[in-house]
């Protein structure tokens, strides 16, 4: 690790301490999750050069499958969640195999064909899933530990976002990250140089599943329900939206994003009747104004205050 990334792992930390604190804990534990979920579509959008409208498929076959883990089984949270993974990178293997085929928009409508399927299937299951009414009632279990508040929750489940978000920084700072990049800059290149770059499309599509599907598992715990709503389209949307809000092939970017979509939500939802358009109208200009994000130019600030301070200390002035 980098001076730099230890110090945004460490400002990373406390701030996700903090948050429940200075947030309600529900906006909290949502803003932790939704930013896990953009780290994940980060993985495939940023460094993997691939636009997934379908990634809801993955954030909700592991809502889903935890969800009903810990219904009928009485399971642990973290042992749910695990389930959950499993059952989204399972799903991902499949669809991603079919979807790598293609490339740019096309493989983004395949991404979003195969998670309306699953939309629907979800739906017409309603002997397991409930169908439009969902999976209700999901325990929050931990033994030794009451988990009823949303609060408390949210510390118990904060370890595995962590490790959520160091799977994903660890991904794209092997060689395995770097040869991704290469891929998204140069396929062809990679290809002459020796890479099977299908293989590694593919399991980085698996991997960014895998993610997803933690995020999902624990979202759907956290609110002891699973909903259609998970599985939706404009779930897919929203992730993406946070991602390139926030800045993309930044990893960290996709929490700011999050944060700053959430945060618009909540507090225009008491203050027009309207909050999505108002919400849309902001994002597009804070997308114009910042064409890489957010990220990008927060830590281009950073760089230049501390230059100045350094030469201020320099001049004898600090």
């Amino acid at each position: 690790m980098t001076r730099r990334d230890i110090a945004l792992l460490v400002v990373g930390i406390g701030i996700a301490l903090v948050l429940p604190r200075v947030l309600y804990s529900a906006l909290a534990l949502r803003i932790v999750l939704w930013a896990l979920f953009a780290v994940s579509v980060d993985l495939l959008l940023g460094y993997g050069g691939m636009l997934s409208f379908g990634h809801a498929a993955f954030w909700g076959a592991g809502g889903y499958a935890a969800a009903l883990l810990a219904k009928a089984y009485q399971l642990p949270f973290p042992l749910a969640a695990l389930g959950g993974i499993a059952v989204a990178m399972a799903l991902a293997a499949p669809i991603g195999y079919l979807a790598i085929r293609r490339r740019g928009i096309y493989f983004a409508m395949v991404t979003l064909a195969f998670a309306q399927m699953l939309f629907y299937v979800v739906n017409e299951l309603r002997d397991l899933t409930g169908g439009e009414n969902g999976v209700q009632g999901v325990p929050k279990i931990l033994p030794g530990i009451s988990l009823g508040r949303t609060s408390d929750f949210y510390y118990a489940a904060l370890p595995l976002v962590l490790v959520g978000f160091f799977v994903a920084y660890r991904i794209v700072h092997s060689p395995f990250g770097h040869v991704l990049v290469s891929i998204r800059d140069n396929e062809a290149r990679a290809q002459a140089l020796g890479y099977p770059t299908q293989r590694y499309k593919l399991i980085a599509f698996v991997l960014s599943g895998g993610i997803a599907g933690l995020a999902g598992s624990l979202f759907a715990i956290g609110n002891s329900f699973a909903s259609l709503e998970l599985l939706h389209w404009t779930t897919s949307g929203s992730a993406v939206l946070m991602t390139v809000l926030g800045g993309m092939g930044t990893l960290w970017g996709g929490g700011v994003g999050a944060a700053i979509v959430l945060l618009l939500e909540d507090s225009l939802s008491s203050v027009t009747e309207a909050p999505g358009v108002v919400t849309g109208a902001i994002l597009i200009a804070i997308v114009l104004g910042f064409r890489r994000g957010i990220a990008p130019a927060l830590q281009r600030a950073a760089v230049l205050v501390w230059a100045r301070l350094q030469a201020l200390r320099a001049a004898g002035q600090v």
